[in-house]
């Protein structure tokens, strides 16, 4: 039997079945690994997208306030997910920073 050292628990950039955070523990090279990193990009992806097009809404004098409801009703998913990932990210840092030990 082989020793591994503990390894973190990763946050996951999904929820689980009601709402509730899901983790991944890995050493970070595998499948379900880089599907998380590539959520994760296409989230952030999304942020910046919705940022630029709200900011293009706040420069329209025509903008509804649905139209706005509507955008705001996306950031708050996107801040969200955004959110989860620098939480994720950020005990991974530490994790690494402390030589691996504890989350």
């Amino acid at each position: 039997m082989t020793h591994h050292a503990l390894t973190p628990a990763r946050l996951l950039p999904w929820a689980g079945p009601e709402g509730k955070p899901c983790y991944l523990l890995t050493d970070g090279s595998g499948r379900l690994s880089r599907a998380a990193d590539t959520v994760e990009s296409v989230q952030l992806g999304i942020a910046g997208d919705l940022l630029g097009h709200v900011a293009d809404m706040l420069d329209d004098p025509d903008v509804t306030s649905g139209q706005l409801r509507y955008a705001l009703a996306r950031l708050s998913e996107a801040l969200t997910d955004v959110k989860r990932i620098a939480e994720s990210r950020g005990a991974r840092l530490l994790a690494h920073a402390d030589g691996g030990a504890g989350c």
